[in-house]
């Protein structure tokens, strides 16, 4: 496994920040870490590199233990922290010369890193005078210095406008094609455009741990319908593999299924049977924006 997590806690004072979380990464994945602020990400982040300690259980990345092999694990990790830390006052180049010779790697490297990021219209310019998102870049081309498996990245995209989002999001796709990337963030579609994998924290507890593809097929349908009279909820609630239903104003309803088959043709068919007709009636699928919410509490 590239990363793997057992029996993780991590408290500060009388607020526990991980509570007892288990999870492994496969190499190749890219894993949405997401949860609400204070949820524990960070600190999960900061813990896989070795910049704290967790109080109890275990972790470890390419099989070095991160409480007792920091430098392994530290060759064996690119970060990208929440807030970028670099030296403005530096050159691109000279930053990454200055990393290089951090990280013990030959000197070209550095415009390999530079050309992988699309950070070459930029390098001749000083850090200060880049963008938010050629700034992200600098920040990726120095996790990628030298050359790591893994790959872990803490809101990397914050800031950033929609065309630097999408340009930063197709780097880390075809970064993460030979690399375990694990990626923090708020973004719900920036994880449904990159991620194969979803794991969900809240206050410190992993509450979901899927494949986005199971995720995004789930079985729960919510059909939005209006009808052309008022209707009773008690015969509402007759609808059959109804789980869940909404009055949101008028003769309009949120009804909530679970079932393999479409719902729509029994909704219409209970229309007809009790004397209604269908105004309208809208599939509306479940994203993970939904998942999000439901999960968290939200």
């Amino acid at each position: 496994m590239s990363i793997e997590v057992t029996a993780l806690s991590k408290s500060y004072g009388t607020q526990k920040a991980l509570d007892n979380i288990t999870f492994s990464i496969k190499r190749g994945e890219i894993v949405g870490f997401l949860g609400p602020n204070g949820a524990g990400k960070s600190t999960l982040m900061k813990i896989l590199t070795t910049y704290i300690n967790a109080d109890s259980g275990s972790a470890s990345v390419n099989g070095f233990d991160v409480s007792t092999q920091e430098q392994s694990v530290q060759k064996s990790v690119g970060y990208l922290p929440e807030h970028n830390p670099l030296y403005v006052d530096l050159y691109v180049k000279e930053y990454l010369a200055f990393n290089a010779d951090v990280y013990k790697v030959a000197k070209s490297r550095i415009q390999e890193v530079i050309d992988l990021t699309g950070l070459t219209p930029e390098s001749h310019k000083k850090i200060g005078q880049l963008s938010k998102g050629y700034r992200q870049r600098v920040g990726l081309a120095n996790a990628l210095l030298h050359n790591p498996d893994v790959l872990i990245l803490d809101e990397p995209t914050t800031g950033l406008d929609p065309n630097q989002l999408v340009e930063i999001r197709q780097l880390i796709k075809n970064v993460g094609k030979d690399k375990t990337v694990f990626l923090s963030t708020h973004i719900m579609q920036e994880v449904e455009a990159i991620c194969d994998r979803v794991i969900i924290i809240d206050k410190g507890v992993i509450v979901t741990d899927k494949k986005l593809k199971q995720i995004m097929t789930d079985k729960e349908q919510i059909l939005e319908v209006e009808f052309d009279h008022k209707i009773e909820e008690q015969l509402i609630a007759k609808l059959p593999n109804l789980t869940a239903y909404k009055n949101i104003h008028g003769m309009i309803w949120e009804l909530t299924f679970v079932a393999d088959k479409d719902m729509r043709p029994a909704v219409f068919d209970f229309a007809q049977e009790n004397g209604l007709k269908t105004l309208q009636l809208n599939q509306k699928n479940k994203n993970l924006e939904a998942v999000f919410r439901e999960m968290t509490g939200k």
